[in-house]
This record gives structure tokens, C-alpha cells and sequence, in this order.
């Protein structure tokens, strides 16, 4: 029987330690061009439009919603412009859900 082993190494995203484009392609297996795709459809954000991709940092948030694209694109094989689509409602489900949470209108759906 074959022993596998993996080896992990994690990294803290924060606002004072950012993830530079490389780090944040690295992090979900994709290239630096992928990630370019990403800001251009509006799933990740960088906060100076105009810098050149080196010098793009991404927080916590993004590399959550990178991950989730990755995901939406390997298992159900839809593109970047529809991965946009869905984690925009997504989240608006995930707000409106809460606004009704805080009025006591939720059943707990």
C-alpha cells in the first residue's frame, strides 16, 4: 500500500498583508492572465484602476470570490462572465437573506 503524502503551507490575507496577482493565481491554481480576466469582469477588485497588474494586491474577500469562480468554472463549466453573474447573486440572496434575518421575517431557510 502506497503512503501519499501532501504537504500545505498557508499565508494570512489581510489589508496589511495583501496577496500580489502571482500569490493570488497561485492560490487557486490558475495564471496571472486568468486572474487579469477576473478584475476585467468584476470578480475581483483592485483599488487603482489604472496600476499595471504587478503592482495589483487582493485581500481576503477576493481570494474567496477567485476560488469560488475557479470552482463554478471547473464544475459546471461555465465562464468568467457568467461566474460574475452567479457570485453577484449569490451574495445579493446572502444580503437580502440577512435583512430579513434581521427583521424576524426569516423562516430559516
Amino acid at each position: 500500500m502506497a503512503t501519499r503524502s501532501v504537504i500545505a503551507a498557508t499565508s494570512v490575507v489581510s489589508s496589511a498583508q495583501p496577496l500580489a496577482v502571482g500569490e493570488l493565481a497561485h492560490a487557486v491554481g490558475a495564471d496571472t492572465a486568468w486572474v487579469v480576466q477576473l478584475v476585467e469582469v468584476g470578480i475581483v477588485h483592485v483599488s487603482v484602476q489604472d496600476a499595471e497588474p504587478a503592482q495589483w494586491r487582493f485581500g481576503s474577500a477576493d481570494l474567496q470570490r477567485a476560488l469560488e469562480a475557479r470552482r463554478l468554472e471547473r464544475d459546471f463549466g461555465v465562464g468568467l462572465d457568467a461566474a460574475a453573474l452567479i457570485l453577484d447573486l449569490q451574495h445579493e440572496v446572502r444580503r437580502l437573506k440577512a435583512m430579513l434575518y434581521a427583521r424576524g421575517l426569516s423562516r430559516g431557510d
